[in-house]
């Protein structure tokens, strides 16, 4: 046994030598190929910034206080980050293909979490981008609503106020922390009103292996500061007099919750229904609010759905698209908004538009 462990050691000495030169050799080659030097990105030939290279396009403008949208943070899968890249983008890429139109393509409309700023750039996004802002605050609660689903109160101290819409969301932070070593954003639809400016509130669900689901379940505590930007997103009450039918499920809540807030007077005018979908009833919150502003404004209705619902429960029952079957007549004349997962909105659409709902009456905010 000694003679055989004598004769393998110069053997597994060798490829040990070998495995330590190669990874050096990757290392040297990554740290050459990566380094692009400065590049210069042109931002609607008016604003020229100077970055080192070799990020994406969407971390390269944030890192210089332009925030573009991003609500599956930079991964590729929401398409909220778009922007008109004029020059030295290079090919279009076969994750951004599902992603774009037609005519977006020949518009040279790119998603800027899959460009990589390898040499200088040429771009146009939207002017109201520019208005997107950074804040820090402080974590004033957390509190549990339910098993898998916390609300934050965030108390702004730098800037101290924001300006924002119901309906909208911001990108909150993830700083690294044990078992993540970059940061990343995630967005979060912002659960109080407009007129409560000097702070927000954040309803978000536990994601297992969410990197930040996980920082805000395990790491963050109360007292301490957050940093998020925003605000983004057109997913607000358009002025009306249609009927609203008001859908969510989970965490979707939160734009509905800040809409129920900013204006119950204008939601009842106009007869608001609210479906909110949910498995069991563990999984109801808000309850006691939902309670509250229908005794208030009787012409808002609250419809909690249970799709596995327990002894006692007299409420509606199955999926919530199924509740919407029974309880929607036709859908002409009303407008839609709803907030969750795609497959939830999806189906909603479907019944909504066989129904007689216009694509023009019909606005969502789905989760990526």
């Amino acid at each position: 046994m000694i003679d055989f462990l004598l004769a393998i050691l110069p053997s597994v000495a060798f490829l040990s030598l070998m495995a330590g030169v190669l990874a050096l050799l990757l290392v040297i080659a990554e740290a050459h190929i990566s380094n692009y030097g400065e590049c210069k990105i042109v931002v609607n030939d008016e604003k020229e910034i100077a970055i080192a290279g070799g990020q994406s396009l969407l971390a390269s403008l944030a890192a210089r206080g332009i925030f573009l949208p991003s609500a599956c943070g930079g991964r590729g899968t929401c398409a909220y980050c778009k922007a008109k890249v004029l020059e030295g983008g290079g090919p279009l890429l076969p994750t951004e293909e599902p992603y774009l139109t037609d005519d977006e393509r020949k518009e040279n409309v790119r998603l800027a979490c899959q460009v990589k700023v390898r040499n200088d750039l040429k771009i146009d996004i939207p002017e109201e981008l520019f208005n997107i802002r950074e804040y820090r605050a402080r974590v004033a609660r957390i509190a549990d609503l339910t098993y898998d689903i916390k609300e934050l109160r965030l108390e702004l101290t730098r800037p101290e106020t924001i300006k924002f819409k119901a309906g909208q969301y911001v990108q909150l932070r993830a700083p690294k922390y044990p078992g993540n070593n970059q940061e990343a954003y995630r967005a979060y639809s912002v659960a109080s009103p407009p007129s409560d400016n000097r702070a927000i509130e954040l309803v978000i669900r536990k994601v297992p292996g969410g990197v930040c689901t996980t920082y805000v379940f395990e790491h963050l505590k109360e007292g301490d500061e957050v940093v998020f930007n925003g605000p983004y997103g057109e997913f607000t009450l358009c002025a009306s007099d249609a009927q609203v039918v008001l859908v969510a499920g989970g965490s979707g809540f939160a734009p509905i919750r800040a809409m129920l807030l900013d204006n119950p007077e204008e939601l009842e005018r106009r007869n608001a229904r609210f479906f909110f979908g949910a498995n069991e009833k563990r999984d109801l919150f808000y309850t006691d609010l939902m309670k509250d502003i229908t005794e208030k404004h009787p012409g808002i209705e609250f419809i909690p759905v249970l799709s596995r619902p327990s002894n006692g429960w007299d409420g509606e029952t199955g999926l919530i698209t199924q509740a919407l079957e029974r309880r929607l007549e036709n859908a002409d004349g009303k407008e839609f908004y709803l907030c969750g997962s795609p497959g939830m909105i999806d189906a909603c659409v479907a019944i909504f538009t066989k129904k007689g709902a216009s694509d023009d009456a019909i606005f969502y905010d789905k989760f990526a």
